[in-house]
């Protein structure tokens, strides 16, 4: 392999020649081989999207060349477009703040740039990393703001997913409306629910883990860019901040604002733990959907069998025929590993010291995995398995006549500690709650039959009281 030398302040580094990084990145690379990770695309994208913004701004107050701005631009703009996206080699676990992937794009950028203005990479006496690509700018407030926007990037795709899996579900509840079943508490039995009711409420509780995440975005909005080094400003005009958030507004499209607290906006990490907690909140219930599927699926000689998940693949090596609910696993798995993001969050936003919180990296990596992860588990969840579920109305209504829950409508007539009574008898004997009443005395067959009727039970209400 043919390397190059390039120096920083530290001293030389041999480099690949065909690597368009610099000796800082190479520092990073050497000292922070410790995941095999690279960082999330949308996070270098963001980190671009700035660079890219701030050599706009820079020359609109005057302060940078046209030449080697525009020569900046240019090569942001092919990063934007999809090149050079194996430069970006800094492991996430790296020095604090982010430094290191912050000089792996000002290395990546100059480096480009010098090569579109006909220079040899490496030679920066011309365009600089720190001088001009990172003009106006310090890690401190350009990895916080890169957050924000990387969140911002994929939060939509969530929210669409998501969005998807709720119209899913709630088209599952109204085909399903019409079949009863037994409902449980405890995972006893419980007075009668339809089938279609239980899905109406999941898709209740996915399209309000929806709305907690939409509710995040206004503080995402909220830049702290232009606070530089500690939130004071030091060496950015403050005709580049205005410049900046108006730049970033036009090449993302988010509505973004200066924050009133560039201090602030640096040091506190609460709108990125907000928008763990909303993803950890989305896992929780997302995950407890799933396991109710399992629950309701199980068997099927041997389990509830009140519903059929879709086949995806063989569930076994060893037993022929048997298949696994595949993908309410797969969406398990990923709600355990978001809800460990999360708390991985919150120990880096609570570690922030005095001006700067120096695990942002860790913040940036765990978020955008979260995020992506979540996007792509509930876009097959939802395609996958919840589309294709199908009722087993049969098992329904053979659950619901036999169950000790239809025991409860007879309370009010005939109170609870007989109703409690005919339940104990029903369960020793075997015999059904209607024989056990009526031989008992009771009530009268056609006042029996009547409150005995299921349909009745799913509503609110008496119904012997409503005739």
């Amino acid at each position: 392999m043919t390397t190059r030398i390039e120096k920083d302040t530290l001293g030389e580094m041999e480099i690949p020649a065909e690597a368009y990084y610099g000796a800082q990145t190479a520092r990073a690379v050497h000292n922070f081989p410790i995941s095999g990770l690279r960082p999330h695309p949308v996070y270098v994208w963001a980190v671009v999207i700035i660079k890219k913004c701030a050599a706009i701004s820079n020359m609109s107050t005057g302060r940078l060349s046209a030449e080697i701005g525009s020569a900046i631009v240019a090569a942001a703009d092919e990063v934007l477009a999809g090149q050079l996206a194996d430069q970006f080699v800094v492991d996430p676990f790296q020095a604090g703040a982010g430094t290191s992937h912050n000089m792996n794009v000002n290395e990546v950028l100059a480096n480009r740039a010098l090569e579109l203005l006909g220079r040899q990479r490496g030679d920066f006496s011309l365009l600089h990393p720190n001088d001009h690509v990172n003009m106006a700018q310090s890690t401190n407030d350009v990895i916080p703001t890169a957050i924000r926007l990387a969140s911002l990037e994929l939060l939509d795709p969530l929210l669409e997913s998501l969005e998807g899996l709720e119209l899913a579900l709630s088209a599952k509840a109204k085909e399903f409306d019409p079949i009863l079943k037994s409902g449980r508490t405890h995972l006893q039995d419980a007075v009668p629910i339809r089938l279609g009711q239980e899905f109406g409420a999941y898709a209740a509780a996915i399209g309000k883990n929806r709305a907690g995440l939409e509710s995040c975005i206004p503080a995402l909005l909220e830049v702290g860019i232009g606070g530089t080094a500690v939130g004071t400003g030091l060496n950015a005009e403050p005709a580049f901040i205005l410049a900046m958030v108006e730049q970033l507004t036009l090449a993302t499209g988010f509505p973004l604002v200066a924050s009133d607290n560039l201090f602030e906006a640096m040091q506190n990490m609460d709108p990125f733990l907000a928008l763990s907690s909303a993803l950890r909140r989305t896992a929780v219930n997302l995950g407890r959907i799933s396991n109710d599927l399992r629950l309701l699926s199980s068997g099927p000689r041997t389990g509830l069998d009140e519903i059929r998940l879709p086949a995806v693949q063989p569930g076994s090596s060893i037993m022929p025929g048997k298949i696994n609910p595949s993908m309410a696993e797969m969406t398990n798995m990923v709600c355990f590993q978001v809800q460990g993001c999360d708390q991985t969050v919150m120990l880096a936003a609570q570690a922030g010291q005095l001006e700067l919180n120096v695990m942002m990296p860790l913040i940036a990596w765990n978020l955008t995995f979260s995020m992506e992860l979540l996007r792509n588990c509930v876009q097959k969840f939802s395609d996958s398995c919840i589309t294709g579920i199908t009722a087993n109305e049969e098992r329904c209504r053979s659950y619901l006549e036999d169950s000790l829950g239809l025991v409860t409508v007879l309370a009010p007539s005939i109170g609870y500690n007989a109703a409690a009574e005919v339940a104990k008898e029903s369960v020793a004997s075997g015999r059904s709650i209607r024989s056990i009443v009526l031989g008992r005395g009771l009530m009268p067959e056609d006042e029996l039959n009547e409150a005995m009727r299921p349909e009745h039970l799913t509503e609110p209400g008496l119904p012997l009281n409503e005739k």
